[in-house]
């Protein structure tokens, strides 16, 4: 296949939507299938949108999310600068160019004028039906215009759209895609202040850039008939990148396109990485600090969309790129289900190795105040994984690893546990505990079954004592194995601290 370069092009306006990341990992997948370039490209023309911080946010959301580009802003490369502010003169001359060759004309309309228009015909559009009516250089004379221009008059430059077209769009998702021109307005090319709009700057630098692919949401679809437009009027139309516009992606009740505000709503993240913004509504919590592995993340994106067409569910980033074609991303839009996010992080927990995973739950565990033994937390991270979802999960479910508990199953304790009489029973098992020479989980069980049946009792008698006295729940690992990584001195401390607490509630 021929050199595959493709772009992920955001705005810097605030945090990365989760849309975002889906459109970058498919543009990055297609590129590593094939050994070509993924560029990140900031698209940030509309300076009054742009806000400070969001462009490193993106690069830290793609870096996390092992999204890494090839070339882009820190990244190098040899068609940039990748930051369209950085690229002014550039459209300018091009933005001449469409004037120059009768696809484009200056229009010297002030937005009061515009404004009233608007307000005469609320249907009213700039183009070829209105457009000889307007204060452009197609109304105009030519002196009118060189003096306009020379008295630095406001002015932007429009498309010039033709009539009676037929703009027909090969899409890789949607297949073909027809457009009439006559729907078409005289989109601005050139802004007042000199700054392109999205469309020109758009299509100049995926020329410039040599883009082959044009990967982005469904949203884009519409302004891809003026795209096609102005690679027609540069002559360009026989080179133009191939297009797949995605399906959106949904609510998680499947109504509707999944914005910003549901994270906040449903208290779920729709963002890779947190974002602080100036309120409270502005700020929102990413996929990385909920409890995320990004390879989850990046996993369950990947189903938001496309399917391999086989049962697999878990791949990595590699089996990604290998299984993916833009072919099999599908037409219709995708339900956000943060439940099958949540099974896919799970996922990902067990398959990690404990010592891995001992480096991401090591912050979480000293933020509370405890500096575990790296042994110590390597064998509670083995015990625990299977037994979360999220990595915060660690803590919230094994916290009566590193301290005692606060509350504890009162209800099971009434049923298993006589104040007049239970801990006469119990304490011997404490001795025999206390004089194991071996303190090992198959020790402990060899033990505990032994005084189990030497006192004529069940299983059911004994082993909900010793869970709810070393954890203060009936959830968690398996009892041996909890005492024999709590050690003999410390399991001995708990059951006699929650033997007294047990004579109080019984």
């Amino acid at each position: 296949m021929e050199n595959i370069r493709v772009r992920f092009a955001p705005s810097p306006t605030g945090a990365l939507h989760i849309g975002g990341i889906r459109t970058a990992l498919y543009n990055y997948l297609l590129a590593k299938k094939f050994g070509g370039t993924f560029i990140l490209r900031i698209e940030d023309t509309d300076q009054t949108r742009y806000v400070p911080g969001a462009e490193a946010y993106i690069i830290e959301s793609l870096r996390w999310a092992g999204i890494v580009p090839m070339e882009g802003p820190g990244f190098g490369g040899a068609y940039g600068p990748y930051r369209q502010s950085d690229r002014k003169e550039i459209y300018l001359e091009y933005a001449q160019q469409l004037v120059d060759n009768g696809h484009g004309y200056y229009a010297f309309d002030t937005p009061e004028e515009l404004d009233a228009v608007r307000k005469a015909d609320e249907n009213f559009k700039y183009d070829s039906k209105t457009r000889l009516k307007l204060k452009n250089s197609l109304t105009l004379s030519t002196e009118e215009v060189k003096r306009r221009l020379n008295a630095e008059e406001p002015y932007v430059i429009r498309l010039k759209v033709p009539e009676d077209q037929n703009i027909l769009i090969q899409d890789l998702v949607r297949d073909e895609v027809s457009f009439q021109s006559n729907e078409l307005d005289d989109k601005v090319m050139l802004k007042g202040d000199g700054m392109p709009t999205y469309h020109l700057a758009n299509v100049i630098d995926d020329r410039l850039m040599k883009i082959t692919h044009v990967i982005r949401g469904e949203e884009w679809l519409p302004s891809t008939a003026h795209h096609v437009l102005l690679y027609r009027a540069f002559g360009w139309e026989t080179d133009m990148p191939r297009f797949a516009h995605l399906p959106l992606i949904l609510k998680p009740d499947g109504k509707g396109k999944l914005s910003k505000r549901d994270g906040f709503r449903l208290g779920i993240p729709v963002f890779p990485i947190s974002w602080n913004g100036e309120t409270p509504e502005d700020s929102f919590i990413g996929f990385r600090e909920f409890g995320f592995d990004p390879r989850a993340m990046v996993n369950f994106m990947a189903f938001m969309g496309w399917n391999p067409g086989t049962e697999q569910e878990i791949f990595s980033m590699d089996e990604l790129a290998e299984a993916f074609t833009v072919e099999k991303i599908g037409k219709s839009g995708a339900r956000f289900d943060f439940d099958k996010a949540k099974w896919f992080n799970q996922q990902y927990i067990m398959a990690t190795p404990d010592a891995d995973l001992a480096k991401t739950v090591r912050p979480i565990i000293e933020a509370h105040g405890h500096q575990p033994a790296e042994d110590f937390l390597r064998s509670f991270v083995g015990m625990m994984k299977e037994r979360v979802i999220l990595f915060p999960d660690f803590w919230t479910n094994g916290a009566y690893f590193f301290e005692d508990f606060t509350v504890f199953d009162e209800a099971t304790i009434r049923k298993k546990w006589k104040a007049e009489g239970s801990r006469a029973i119990f304490a011997p098992l404490v001795e025999q505990l206390e004089a194991l020479s071996d303190y090992t989980a198959t020790s402990v069980q060899t033990c505990v079954e032994a005084f189990t049946a030497n006192a004529g009792l069940k299983f059911g008698d004994v082993l909900p004592i010793l869970r709810v006295g070393l954890t203060g729940t009936m959830k968690g690992p398996a009892v041996f194995d909890m005492m024999a990584l709590l050690g003999k001195a410390e399991s001995r401390r708990r059951l006699e601290r929650a033997f007294d607490l047990f004579d109080k509630v019984s």
